[in-house]
C-alpha cells in the first residue's frame, strides 16, 4: 500500500500539462498506483507547507528532472477511486497547471515506465488516466491555442 489508499480526507495533488514550442505535451506512464501503466502528466501530492505551485515545480523535476516556468492554473479535477465493494481507495483533489519547459532533457525516475512528447490528437485517443481528458475537453479552446490545434 502507498499510505495514500483509504484515506480519511481528500489528498491535495497537482499535475503539469507540460507543452513544447511545437505544441506537443509530455506524457508518462506511471510505474506506481494510483494508475500503474496508464498513461497521465507528471505531478502528485502537495507536501504540508507547500504551495501547489512549488509542488508542481517540485513534482516535475522529482519525475522527469526538468524545471517548467510559469505554471498557470487551468482546471481542478476531483478524483475518485472506489474499489470493489464501493469504498474510496483513492481521492485526490488535483490542481492542473499548464506550463513550458525550461529543458528537453528528460530524465525520469523510478515513477515513470516511460514518457512520450505527444499532440493534442494523439493524447485524445490513446488510453490515458480519466482526468487527462476530462481537463483537455473542458478547456479544449485554451489547449487548442497552447497547442495548434487538435
Amino acid at each position: 500500500m502507498s499510505g495514500r489508499e483509504y484515506p480519511r480526507r481528500p489528498i491535495a495533488a497537482v499535475g503539469a500539462f507540460i507543452v513544447r514550442d511545437d505544441g506537443r505535451i509530455l506524457m508518462v506512464r506511471r510505474a506506481h498506483d494510483p494508475g500503474a501503466g496508464e498513461w497521465s502528466i507528471p505531478g502528485g501530492a502537495i507536501e504540508l507547507g507547500e504551495t501547489s505551485v512549488e509542488a508542481v515545480k517540485r513534482e516535475v523535476r522529482e519525475e522527469v528532472g526538468i524545471g517548467i516556468s510559469d505554471p498557470k492554473l487551468i482546471d481542478i479535477y476531483d478524483s475518485i477511486l472506489r474499489d470493489s465493494e464501493g469504498r474510496i481507495r483513492y481521492h485526490y483533489v488535483i490542481i492542473e497547471y499548464v506550463a513550458r519547459p525550461l529543458s528537453l532533457s528528460i530524465e525520469p525516475s523510478g515513477e515513470v515506465l516511460e514518457y512520450r512528447w505527444l499532440s493534442l490528437g494523439e493524447i485524445m485517443r490513446m488510453e490515458t488516466v480519466p482526468s487527462v481528458k476530462v481537463v483537455i475537453r473542458r478547456n479544449m479552446e485554451t489547449f487548442k491555442k497552447i497547442c495548434g490545434g487538435v
